[in-house]
């Protein structure tokens, strides 16, 4: 199967999978609290059939392996962002930064604000590494492990400043986290994060062509991808690409008192 069909499908399940997710934590926040609960409790079988798929996924070198575990990774990161989104899953520190609090102790209460959420990523990276340690298929372990690292990367960005930031994606539970935002301007990390995901394309895209398998230059081309759509989410914080436009016609109409801010920032998966 050609790599820009597996291109496209990894393109495709980015768009639709976030779209989906931003729709259901949207409107359960629109609902209260309980909602938030609630719709966190019923995207558990996401959960559970992600897990499945990625543990059956592990013994076959096939194409159709290849794509369960693509997609199995994709759905066990789904539920963590759901739950996360919805204000279930993020840290013990749910209060706004106060203004005169900076340096190390500004880092430490951002931290405390999505520390469980990080913890969560982080456990479920290592369980999977684990249990795919002698497997076959090595495809959804590193799926996961590229949304992994993209998004540590992302939020480490917005911590220290970027020019562009979508606050109007976040939901009710989460309004205390623009201020630890930092200023709307580039930082020192944004260079290195784009390199290091740019050599990261590259690797993907060499081991790609060099293998003989198909199914192999398949996962390939999805993590090759998957890391070209990171790098993207990152270049959308700092240039003027009205990115949000692939998302907010699936969005429920904002409450008449939601302030709405039209710049763009870091949203996918």
């Amino acid at each position: 199967m050609s790599p820009w069909y597996a291109a496209l499908v990894a393109m495709f399940v980015w768009w639709f999978s976030t779209g989906l997710i931003l729709m259901m934590v949207k409107r359960a926040d629109r609902n209260g609290p309980m909602s938030r609960v609630n719709a966190t409790l019923a995207s558990v079988p996401l959960l559970a059939a992600g897990v499945l798929g990625f543990l059956w996924s592990l013994p076959e070198e096939n194409l159709l392996g290849v794509y369960i575990a693509f997609l199995s990774a994709l759905a066990i990161w789904g539920w963590i962002e759901i739950a996360f989104l919805t204000g279930v899953i993020t840290g013990p520190n749910k209060a706004p930064l106060p203004a005169h609090v900076t340096g190390f102790a500004r880092f430490t209460a951002a931290w405390r604000t999505v520390a469980y959420h990080e913890l969560l990523l982080a456990f479920t990276l290592v369980v999977l590494f684990f249990a795919s340690t002698e497997a076959a298929n090595i495809f959804g372990k590193w799926t996961f492990a590229i949304l992994f690292v993209a998004r540590i990367s992302a939020k480490l960005n917005l911590f220290f400043g970027v020019p562009r930031v979508h606050e109007d994606f976040l939901t009710d539970a989460l309004a205390h986290l623009p201020s630890y935002f930092g200023p709307r301007r580039y930082n020192w990390l944004f260079p290195i994060a784009t390199t290091g995901l740019t050599l990261a394309v590259f690797c993907w895209l060499s081991l790609m062509v060099t293998v003989d398998a198909p199914h192999r230059v398949t996962g390939f081309a999805l993590l090759s991808a998957l890391t070209a759509l990171a790098l993207l989410e990152h270049w959308v914080m700092v240039l003027p690409i009205p990115d949000e436009r692939l998302w907010r016609w699936m969005l429920p109409a904002p409450k008449s008192t939601h302030k709405t801010n039209t710049q763009g920032g870091h949203h996918g998966l």
